[in-house]
């Protein structure tokens, strides 16, 4: 095998493909040192740093007066189940799903709540037709595709006099790109996609017509406590001023503190979507220079400004498990294997907390792999 030369420089801070993700600059542990470690989240000094959490993110994300903002068990999946399962069956579903965790929801749809829901679906790389979606539905669907790197080109497929509900699984997009929260009645996310911060947690945005759609509708089913919104016929008000519905790390509540803290002294939301827009494109240079590496989303109307998936030429699961693992051993890149259920590639993490510097760095190690695997 002929040796080929390792370039000289790294990336400053690791590569992540999905959550955990990337840590925004500065981070350290000394800086979440606060009182509210260790004492109840039922004290009064743990309700208070939960409760600024979630102004926080309401400030951060431009979230209107008229959208509650919950701190929910189980991550991003957590908070879309809760949804699910506490207002689904009232009218017909239809799912939509181009990647793995579209399909996921297909299945809770199918399976766990046996309903019979309308599904669009699409391969890997491209989006279901939009205009073919049934409004007069409960409308499920990803807003990025974490595992894909296809996204929704906006919101403007959303009729304003829509019948059925929005639920949108934003994880992967919040912070990232303007969301029209008109559009939405139900958005979840969790801390660490690009906010870089602790999993475990889940974000449960609720619009007002989805707190109509709980105070009017009680499901079939029964209903696990993590996932009750409803206390004795009305909406649980206090999951939405940070009395959170089992016992939360606090520790991870300061992180996501610290992010949000980060990203206003960036100017807020328009300053993480330009760090993250800058990442995307030093990315699409990558590509562009490379003809062995294409993106996996051809249209970039649709393509992934956070989670971008890129195919590699002649690349099998084989090779791209060698090519993850060259750069890991190096230091240079880590977790950048595709999703499992993906087409053989690789997926980097542009989100706002990458600094573009490493992405531009990234490009020599991506060579060096190719090549050393290809000598």
């Amino acid at each position: 095998m002929t040796e080929v030369t390792k370039p000289q420089g790294k990336p400053a801070r690791p590569f992540f493909s999905s959550g955990p993700c990337a840590k925004p600059p500065g981070w350290s542990p000394e800086k979440l040192a606060t009182e509210s470690l260790g004492r109840s989240h039922r004290a009064k000094i743990g309700k208070s740093r939960l409760q600024y959490s979630i102004d926080l993110m309401r400030e951060v994300l431009e979230l209107p007066d008229t959208h509650r903002i919950g701190i929910v068990p189980g991550s991003d999946t957590g908070a879309f189940e809760m949804a699910m399962w506490t207002m689904l069956g009232a009218r017909g579903v239809t799912a939509l799903a181009w990647e793995s965790f579209g399909e996921g929801w297909v299945t809770d749809a199918v399976k766990q709540l046996k309903l019979e829901p309308k599904v669009h679906r699409a391969d890997y790389g491209q989006l279901p037709d939009l205009d073919k979606v049934d409004w007069t539905d409960d409308v499920l669907f990803t807003w990025n595709g974490t595992t894909s790197g296809v996204r929704v080109p906006d919101g403007e497929w959303i009729p304003d006099d829509r019948e059925g509900l929005s639920f949108a699984d934003a994880t992967s997009a919040v912070f990232a790109y303007d969301i029209p929260w008109d559009k939405i009645d139900v958005a979840t996310f969790s801390w660490q996609k690009v906010l870089g911060g602790e999993g475990a947690h889940g974000v449960l945005i609720l619009g007002p017509r989805a707190v109509q759609r709980l105070e009017e509708y009680t499901p079939a089913w029964p209903l696990p406590k993590v996932f009750r919104l409803m206390s004795k016929g009305a909406l649980a008000e206090g999951v939405f001023k940070g009395e959170t519905i089992n016992t939360p790390s606090m520790l991870a509540v300061e992180d996501a503190i610290f992010a949000l803290e980060w990203a206003k002294g960036l100017g807020g939301l328009k300053g993480l979507q330009a760090r993250s827009n800058a990442n995307a494109h030093a990315l699409d240079k990558i590509v562009a220079e490379r003809a062995w590496l294409s993106h996996l989303a051809v249209d970039s109307g649709i393509r992934s400004k956070t989670s971008v998936c890129l195919s590699v030429e002649g690349a099998d699961a084989d090779f791209i498990k060698k090519f993850a693992g060259l750069l890991e051993a190096e230091g240079a890149a880590y977790d950048i294997a595709g999703y499992r259920d993906a087409p053989p590639g690789l997926r980097i993490w542009c989100g706002a907390t990458v600094d573009t510097a490493d992405i531009e760095a990234l490009g020599p190690w991506l060579d060096w792999a190719f090549e050393t695997l290809n000598a």
